[in-house]
């Protein structure tokens, strides 16, 4: 099945709530061949205006960590758990995210990343495995399904607390090292 294929899927999905509040399903943006993809847990406001993935402040902070470490945003795939912005910007409810994952599951199959960089605990527990602790396994290489996996905290989460900036750009740098090697 080709992206467009899943994303006219996902335009046409109702198997949650979150589509009757949707102003746009928030699908995903980038490189459809990347090598390197990275998975948030949910769109945010900006993200259901506009309908695409990490464009508001927390999208403004990847590209910075982007820049960076010389990896241009054209080179990576961008997605969420949930192509429908949740309420208040709360976290995802579980049967959101189950409604969901067939999706991200799809765009995964269909771009075959070398690497998956999860963005926050949510992302990670999904992704990784359900009692990932962000604080203790962020920058960690995990092997899932046939792809190298890794989490490291939410450009969101740096936003509230200059003190996890430092270690995100060092996770950055090796992710970067990894990058260099494909």
């Amino acid at each position: 099945m080709s992206l467009s294929d899943i994303r006219e899927q996902c335009e046409k999905c109702t198997k949650c709530v979150l589509s009757q509040t949707r102003t746009n399903i928030v699908f995903g943006d980038g490189n459809e061949n990347a090598k390197l993809m990275f998975v948030g847990e949910a769109p945010g406001k900006n993200e259901d205006l506009q309908g695409i993935p990490f464009v508001g402040a927390a999208g403004k902070l990847l590209n910075k960590y982007l820049d960076a470490v010389g990896i241009p945003r054209e080179a990576v795939y961008i997605a969420n758990i949930l192509k429908c912005r949740p309420p208040e910007n709360r976290d995802p409810l579980p049967e959101e995210e189950d409604a969901c994952i067939s999706y991200l599951d799809a765009q995964i199959e269909e771009i075959k990343p070398a690497m998956i960089i999860c963005l926050g605990r949510i992302a990670a527990k999904r992704l990784i495995k359900s009692d990932f602790a962000i604080t203790k396994e962020r920058g960690q290489w995990f092997e899932r399904n046939g792809y190298r996996i890794m989490a490291i905290y939410h450009p969101a989460a740096l936003i509230y607390d200059n003190n996890k900036k430092e270690v995100t750009y060092d996770d950055f740098k090796m992710l970067k090292s990894e990058y260099d090697k494909l």
